[in-house]
């Protein structure tokens, strides 16, 4: 019989509560209680419910999830959720997908300073694509998109980018019409990423004006003003990645890849092949030798603490949406543009399915089949209440979810 597949917080559970004791203070609040979320997940500690076939009595337990952002097992639902809501705002025209990924030299300073750091990587992206739009020498149009943060490589690395999903066009200065961009073709990388590279530089050098930056470790030299300097001189001349990949053919496939991506946590349970003598094997994708798929193993802690660095700050939003797509008037504005699309009788790209028509993956309306007669439903018999962090063994209050 094939064994059950691997999780995340198997690997967790099989470092107990040692692993917090021996790391001591290298993780911060936030990383600790994503260790004690995930370790608990669908545990008895958590408290769940007893189901029953309602047809040959077949029972099972089923406790309850973590609810945490950062567990892969829990963000199937809220995916489902959020994506539903998404639907509702997607235009008929060809979507594309920029992505802005900051320089490797920032690593270190962006694990002393996540807030700050991953602030401005939405704050200067953002600021370029609207930038760059609303010139007349590229789009001339307001535009409207979502950007999803990522802080990870397939193997586990520091690896900071954000994710844009810009539909092909916008709105003209008056609002008086819907401007296309060119067929397979938005904005310029190299100017998109000329001006990503100065507006982040500025605005890290006003956060050393301000004293909002940490410098610790091996980063204490740059404390020194002159230091911080030359080294931002440095940044600033090197090329700074904007990718822009091939356009998607329209909302259907849109729909598609944001449940693929707008949900997706450092690593996901399919990748983890094997835990065996304190040593956990994964898969990754090594796109340097075009896409090859090969395995990693590393020690457990040495997994955990690749994990953890991409854990983010408490009520940081991961998924944001600028211009058009801003909640403030977000509504109004997609009114506007399906109306100005239709009269302009735009064409949706091929390959096409109706908004909302895509499947998303969502949990059953209804009480699952039983596994076990295969006709019957499992409805819930009995409340288990939670027996709490104590009986794993991991000591402390279990804190509500944020949001994305």
């Amino acid at each position: 019989m094939k064994p059950p597949p691997l999780e995340l917080a198997e690997v967790f559970r099989s470092l107990g509560p040692e692993f917090l004791e021996r790391e001591g203070k290298s993780l911060d609040a936030e990383q600790r209680r994503v260790f004690r979320d995930l370790t608990l997940c669908r545990t008895a500690a958590l408290g769940g419910h007893l189901e029953q076939c309602a047809r040959c009595g077949h029972r099972e337990i089923a406790y309850n999830s973590c609810r945490n952002r950062h567990c892969p097992k829990c963000q199937a639902a809220a995916r489902a959720e959020w994506m539903r809501a998404q639907a509702e705002d997607l235009l008929p025209v060809p979507y594309f997908h920029v992505v802005f990924t900051l320089p490797a030299q920032l690593g270190p300073l962006s694990l002393q300073n996540k807030r700050l750091i991953y602030g401005l990587l939405f704050r200067a992206a953002s600021e370029t694509l609207l930038e760059i739009a609303a010139d007349p020498r590229h789009l001339g149009a307001r535009i409207g998109f979502l950007a999803v943060l990522h802080t990870w490589g397939q193997a586990l690395q520091h690896h900071p980018h954000l994710h844009c999903v810009v539909p092909g066009g916008g709105l003209s200065p008056g609002h008086g019409r819907w401007v296309a961009c060119r067929r397979g073709f938005f904005l310029p990388v190299k100017v998109l990423s000329r001006l990503f590279r100065r507006k982040f530089i500025g605005y890290l050098q006003q956060a050393r004006e301000e004293n909002r930056l940490t410098f610790a470790g091996q980063l204490s030299p740059l404390a020194d003003a002159g230091r911080f300097a030359g080294w931002l001189q440095e940044l600033g001349r090197r090329e700074w990645v904007v990718y822009a990949k091939p356009p998607f053919g329209g909302p259907g496939q849109v729909l598609k890849y944001l449940a693929r991506y707008t949900h997706r946590v450092a690593i996901a349970n399919r990748r983890l092949l094997a835990l065996s003598a304190g040593r956990v094997t994964f898969s990754w994708k090594d796109y340097a030798a075009g896409n090859v798929r090969r395995m990693m193993t590393l020690a457990a802690e040495e997994f955990a603490r690749r994990f953890l660095q991409h854990v983010l700050p408490r009520g940081f939003v991961r998924i944001r949406h600028y211009g058009l797509l801003a909640n403030r008037s977000r509504d109004e504005k997609l009114e506007l543009c399906r109306r100005l699309l239709k009269e302009d009788d735009h064409p949706p790209s091929g390959n096409d399915r109706p908004p909302g028509d895509e499947p998303t993956q969502s949990e059953p309306s209804e009480p699952r089949l039983c596994p076990v007669c295969r006709q019957g439903r499992m409805v819930i018999v009995e409340r288990i209440a939670a027996a709490g962090y104590e009986s794993q063994g991991l000591l402390g209050p279990r804190v509500d979810q944020d949001s994305s």
